[in-house]
C-alpha cells in the first residue's frame, strides 16, 4: 500500500475487528472485561478466559446478548495444558486466534520485609512465568500465518513505585511483563506478530471499592494524579482495540501507559 493509498483509507475501518478472533485471560471482571466487552464491539469474536467459570460465563453472555460471538473457558494461567485448551477451542469455534491479550494477574501487597519467598514466587508464575508462556503458545499460530497480535497488561509501577501501599513482588513481577514483551516484539517482528503492552495507572474496580484495605488510599492517590481522579475501566479500552487492529501495524514492543499523568509528578 503507497503513502497516499494509506492516507484515503477509512481509519475507522481499519480499527474494526471484524472476522478477528480473540483470546482475554482474566477477562471475567474488570479490566479484563472490558478489554473482552471492548474487543466484541469491534467485531471480534471472543474467548472469555477466567479461573472463575461462572464468570467467564457471564461474560460470554453478555456479549453474545448484544449480538457478537463469545465462548467461556474456565483455565489457570499457570496450567499451560489449560491455556493451549482454550487456544485449541478459540481456533476450533472461530476457525483462527488472530488477537491475544494476557491479562490475568494478582496483586498481594506486603512491605519488602514481610514479603515471603511464596508470595514472591506466586508474583512471578502467574504475572511473569505465566504470560511468556502464554505468548509463546498463543505465538505459535500466529508465527505460522505469518500475522497476530499479542497484548500484555503490565502496570503503571514499572515507570514509579505506588504509594503509600507496598508491593514489590508485583512492581517486579510487572517490571518482567514490559522487558519480555519488548524482547518478544524483537525477535518476532519480521515474522508478522506484534507484541506490546498497556500499562493502566490505578483503575477504579471492585477489587478497590470492596476492600477494606485499600478504598481509604483512594483519597491519597488522588493527590498523585494531575488528572484528579482514578482511571475507569472504559478509559482504557479502546487502547486495547487500536492495538489489536489494523492501525497499530506499526507498533511493536511499545509499553501504552494510560495513568492520568501521575508518572509526571
Amino acid at each position: 500500500m503507497t503513502e497516499e493509498s494509506t492516507l484515503h483509507t477509512d481509519v475507522l475501518a481499519r480499527m474494526r475487528l471484524d472476522r478477528r478472533s480473540a483470546l482475554v485471560t482474566g477477562a471475567g471482571q474488570g479490566i479484563g472485561r472490558g478489554f473482552a466487552l471492548a474487543l466484541a464491539q469491534a467485531g471480534a469474536s471472543v474467548t472469555v478466559v477466567d479461573l472463575d467459570n461462572s464468570r467467564a460465563e457471564s461474560v460470554a453472555h453478555e456479549i453474545v446478548a448484544a449480538g457478537g460471538k463469545a465462548i467461556a473457558v474456565k483455565a489457570d494461567v499457570t496450567d499451560e495444558d489449560a491455556v493451549q485448551n482454550a487456544i485449541d477451542l478459540t481456533i476450533a469455534e472461530f476457525g483462527e486466534l488472530t488477537i491475544a491479550v494476557n491479562n490475568a494477574g494478582i496483586n498481594r501487597n506486603a512491605a519488602a520485609e514481610d514479603t515471603t519467598l511464596d508470595d514472591w514466587d506466586l508474583h512471578q508464575r502467574i504475572n511473569t512465568r505465566a504470560v511468556f508462556r502464554s505468548c509463546q503458545l498463543e505465538a505459535a499460530s500466529m508465527l505460522q500465518r505469518g500475522y497476530g497480535k499479542i497484548i500484555n497488561t503490565a502496570s503503571m509501577s514499572t515507570l514509579l513505585v505506588p504509594h503509600p501501599q507496598k508491593q514489590i513482588a508485583y512492581n517486579v513481577s510487572k517490571a518482567g511483563v514490559v522487558a519480555l514483551t519488548r524482547t518478544l516484539a524483537a525477535e518476532w517482528a519480521d515474522r508478522g506478530v506484534r507484541v506490546n503492552c498497556i500499562s493502566p495507572g490505578i483503575v477504579r474496580t471492585a477489587l478497590i471499592e470492596e476492600s477494606d484495605e485499600l478504598r481509604p488510599l483512594v483519597s491519597r492517590w488522588l493527590q498523585d494524579i494531575p488528572l484528579g481522579r482514578l482511571a475507569e475501566v472504559s478509559d482504557i479500552q479502546a487502547a486495547v482495540v487500536y492495538l489489536a487492529g489494523g492501525t497499530s501495524d506499526y507498533m511493536t514492543g511499545h509499553n501504552l501507559v494510560i495513568e492520568g499523568g501521575q508518572s509526571l509528578w
